[in-house]
């Protein structure tokens, strides 16, 4: 009786444990299951509309390689040898399989392989975008809940106006001013360039730092502003008044209970913004110098590379997916809001 006794609560707490990971399991695997029921028709759909930009487009290979004054003979003969001759469905079943298998096709402009070179700028826009949206995380978070823990003060109205300055700044503004400053003024990183990380963790870090820092503002000013805001309101909620009247630290009331509750619009801002680091960054990477993914996106489109934009626009559309899919799985396992959605 008495070891049965003793026995009992640690079993029981096992049993507590299991189920809770059981659960979790459940409502993660639900999310996953919905994000990917989202996913193919939308991956169909903007994979089937992009390759239809071609058609009306009305480029052709031809024109790049030949110029204006080729005769219709030689017109036909180059669209034969690309298969432009063939019926679109075809092309496009064509074109989708190989998109399936990470083949994205072939250079109008110089024949290259479309897969290698997304690759090569990607790897680049990938390191700063990655770099931007922790630089981004980190601050917004911190500016954004230090705001609502100091709410109606004055470090509430210099944090709010701080994060509505830096999200009015371009930034390519911000990219010459770091570099007139801590490259070319104090010597402290390089103006332009990039190493990759495999030749050295520290030069890389130092040719993405810049970059990152002038595409985070926009971040770090969205993160603060979400955060703050959905924080303030979950300070109002009655669970908050409850905690308190049941004699709970400050501390576990913000994190246990308003941070949990309050997190989730801050995170599901990040759902398109890191994409959007690695896409429109063009003009930053013309400034430091990179050959990434948003740079050989504008070269591609001015050169009339359709293949090279379907390329982009399909690395686009997985980037954007697969983010999200994160985000959704984050929030269905942190906040609980969404676990009692699930």
């Amino acid at each position: 009786m008495t070891t049965t006794a003793v026995q009992a609560p640690p079993a029981r707490r096992r049993g507590v444990v299991v189920t809770r990971v059981r659960h979790t399991l459940g409502r993660l695997l639900v999310t996953l299951a919905r994000s990917v029921a989202i996913f193919v028709p939308v991956f169909l759909v903007a994979t089937f509309v992009t390759f239809a930009l071609r058609s009306m487009s009305g480029l052709s290979p031809a024109r790049i390689q030949l110029g204006e004054e080729a005769t219709p003979e030689a017109i036909q003969r180059v669209e034969a040898q690309w298969g432009l001759d063939r019926p679109f469905l075809v092309q496009y079943w064509d074109w989708f399989t190989g998109v399936l298998h990470g083949q994205l096709g072939t250079s109008w402009t110089n024949g290259a392989d479309i897969s290698t070179l997304i690759g090569l700028g990607l790897g680049v826009s990938l390191s700063v975008a990655t770099f931007a949206l922790i630089i981004g995380i980190v601050l917004g978070f911190a500016l954004g809940a230090l705001a609502a823990l100091r709410r109606t003060t004055w470090i509430d109205r210099a944090i709010t106006g701080f994060v509505t300055v830096i999200s009015v700044m371009p930034a390519f503004v911000v990219g010459i001013v770091l570099v007139a400053v801590f490259a070319v003024g104090l010597d402290l990183f390089p103006s332009a360039g990039y190493i990759p990380a495999e030749q050295g963790f520290g030069p890389w870090l130092a040719h993405i730092t810049l970059p990152a820092i002038a595409l985070s503002f926009d971040v770090v000013a969205d993160v603060a502003r979400q955060l703050r805001g959905s924080l303030v309101a979950a300070f109002r909620e009655n669970y908050v008044t409850g905690a308190v009247v049941r004699g709970l630290s400050p501390r576990r009331i913000f994190y246990g209970h308003v941070l949990r509750n309050g997190i989730g619009p801050a995170l599901a801002t990040l759902g398109l913004k890191f994409p959007a680091l690695v896409g429109a960054s063009v003009v930053t990477e013309w400034i430091f110098g990179l050959q990434g993914f948003g740079r050989f996106a504008n070269d591609s489109a001015q050169a009339g590379d359709v293949p090279a934009v379907q390329g982009v626009l399909v690395v686009s559309i997985v980037l954007v997916v697969l983010f999200n899919l994160i985000v959704n799985l984050v929030l269905a396992r942190v906040t609980p809001a969404s676990q009692r959605g699930v």
